[in-house]
């Protein structure tokens, strides 16, 4: 009986800490999409001059900039959370994100201070693009080893659940404000709520990691004396093969996420022809269900490995995208763009929903946020980050059909790394049960 209680006890702290970590770090992403699903309303504050795409270009380029920071929060944050613990790498990535979307809602228009205007907005940027880039590392880790071993591709993808769960929380707030202030009042200042909005669930994410328990991995190699210095010298030295694994297993999976689903609103807008609102509406819907999925997938991966649902991505990757974006081009029914884009968002999902564990599974835990971190943050800012600006450039220069290849080529160089890679399921470095 008495066992019976300490393990029902036992399962209800590790649920606690699950849905406490997933509930910070769908703040910290809800903070990162504000950005991009309030572009379309306050490009014209910061970059007033040219056509509606230069705008886009502009923000684009701004959104850009913060990836190509998220390399040096990964290092710092990385080794961070690998010597003082997964839970204060939580809590210190979410006041940095906190911080930079203050300074965006209360930023001054580029009518009223001018080149002061954008500098700020790109501050902000740079600092949110730290704390994502240790968020990442520290999150990705902590969910994987707080998860039990049977359960942990499941549990690990409450990680994508809650990016794809802030990037739906964004867009249903413009929604809301779309229907409740009308253009006119977004175009002018309604696009500030999102930023104020996001600081404010950030310090309510700042309370809750406080109260989380840190994970037995970190626990238990905190106490050994021969550990692993977590630094970028150790991990290239003992951990190259798995680092440069996780750089090209990222590559395909980050630009395919950020063209599907980033990137699809304006394409819906911008080149489809939808309006604004619906465009939105669209990609909210289809956002939706594929949060559902990532916990499915995520569990199929317990019982087959995760090595088949990576390869499934890379090949429809690989064979759906420029056939997905071509359809999507001269479309102008609502349910026909709506069954494009999921069948875009499904095949992605091969890689959001177990691409957390499966690089946290590849590393011992004295160099594991490290080692998930640092690799993917540069991957996402190389691939992620600019996915949008090089789609935005390709199509400003007369060549937008070029970036539905670009996609479709990375796809295609990771499924050879999916292909190559070992059943990290079967092969766990993460040792506790």
């Amino acid at each position: 009986m008495r066992g019976a209680r300490v393990a029902d006890a036992s399962r209800h702290s590790r649920l606690r800490n699950i849905l406490g970590g997933s509930a910070g770090n769908l703040v910290e992403w809800f903070d990162w999409y504000v950005y991009s699903a309030f572009a379309l309303y306050f490009a014209s504050a910061f970059f007033p001059k040219g056509d509606a795409t230069a705008q886009l270009l502009n923000t684009a380029a701004i959104f850009a900039v913060g990836f190509l920071m998220r390399p040096v929060g990964a290092w710092a944050m990385g080794i961070y959370a690998d010597h003082r613990g997964r839970k204060a790498g939580l809590t210190l990535s979410v006041t940095l994100m906190c911080f930079g979307s203050l300074m965006i809602a209360l930023a001054p228009t580029y009518a009223s201070a001018g080149l002061l205007s954008p500098a700020i907005l790109i501050a902000a940027r740079i600092i949110q693009g730290l704390s994502l880039g240790g968020e990442y590392g520290s999150s990705a880790t902590y969910l994987s080893e707080i998860a039990d071993r049977e359960r942990r591709g499941f549990w690990s993808s409450f990680q994508y659940v809650t990016i794809i769960g802030g990037q739906l929380v964004a867009l249903a707030l413009l929604v809301i404000l779309q229907a409740s202030l009308g253009e006119a009042a977004m175009q002018a200042w309604g696009w500030r709520i999102g930023f104020a909005a996001g600081a404010v669930l950030a310090i309510i994410a700042f309370i809750i990691r406080r109260r989380l328990d840190e994970t037995l991995s970190y626990t238990n190699v905190a106490k050994r004396p021969d550990r692993m210095r977590s630094t970028i010298g150790n991990l290239w030295r003992h951990h190259r093969r798995e680092a440069l694994l996780v750089l090209a297993l990222t590559a395909g999976g980050t630009a395919a996420f950020y063209a599907y689903t980033i990137y699809l609103q304006k394409f819906l807008a911008n080149t489809s022809g939808f309006d604004r609102v619906t465009a939105s509406r669209i990609m909210t819907v289809a956002l939706t269900v594929m949060l559902i999925l990532q916990p499915l997938v995520g569990r199929l991966s317990d019982r087959i490995g995760r090595k088949p649902i990576m390869v499934g991505f890379g090949i429809g990757g690989t064979l759906l995208t420029y056939p997905i974006f071509v359809a999507l081009e001269n479309t102008h029914a609502v349910l026909t763009a709506f069954a494009l884009v999921m069948a875009s968002l499904v095949v992605v999902t091969g890689y959001t929903s177990i691409n957390a564990i499966v690089k946290a599974e590849l590393f011992p835990a004295d160099i594991r946020a490290l080692g998930v971190a640092l690799p993917y943050a540069i991957a996402n800012a190389v691939f992620g980050g600019t996915a949008e600006y090089v789609a935005l450039w390709l199509k400003d220069i007369g060549h937008e059909r070029w970036f539905y290849i670009y996609i479709a080529a990375l796809c295609a160089c990771s499924l050879v790394a999916y292909i190559r890679m070992r059943e990290t399921r079967s092969t766990s470095l993460i040792a506790e049960p």
